[in-house]
């Protein structure tokens, strides 16, 4: 079994190269069926927001721009997936199991990632509940599935490269 420690710095090398195989996949999506990639200077502005105390905007793209938005977004995005990544040995940890198992990235990759932002980020932007009031919500809530499961397969699999290395 491994130290809290370590098993906290697995969670954050997990959710960087998670997250690092989600930013390839915007990539391969965009040239592929020219899919809009996440404005990260939007998601930045909604963040930086929210130290003023305002989580929820009619439209992102009209409220105050913010220096350092871009970088916040980014920022935040990894953030984010480390935290994810934490979560998941987490949930390894209190299973006593010898991870890497498949439930703990559905969980937290599809489902909560999928939840979050259908449900806390969507309607923060100004896009609706699991973007109802974007031109095209079918496409919009598809594309937020389709990532998340690349998402979780990347939790899955940086993991098990993982403890292949440490093997």
């Amino acid at each position: 079994m491994y130290s809290i420690f370590t098993l906290f710095l697995h969670g954050i090398i997990i959710g960087i190269a998670a997250t690092l195989v989600l930013d390839i996949w915007a990539l391969v999506a965009k040239r592929a069926y020219d899919a809009a990639p996440a404005n990260w200077a939007l998601a930045g502005r909604w963040f930086a927001h929210m130290k003023n105390g305002v989580y929820r905007h009619d439209n992102i793209a009209d409220a105050l721009p913010v220096r350092g938005e871009l970088a916040i977004g980014w920022i935040a995005h990894y953030v984010v997936g480390i935290v994810y990544g934490i979560l998941v040995v987490t949930i390894w940890f209190f299973q006593n199991v010898s991870y890497p198992t498949l439930f703990a990235p559905l969980l937290i990759g599809l489902v909560l990632a999928t939840c979050a932002a259908w449900f806390l980020m969507q309607p923060g932007l100004g896009l609706g509940v699991a973007a109802r009031k974007t031109p095209d919500p079918l496409r919009m809530r598809l594309r937020t599935i389709v990532n998340h499961v690349v998402f979780t397969l990347a939790l899955y699999l940086s993991a098990l490269a993982l403890s292949g290395y440490l093997a």
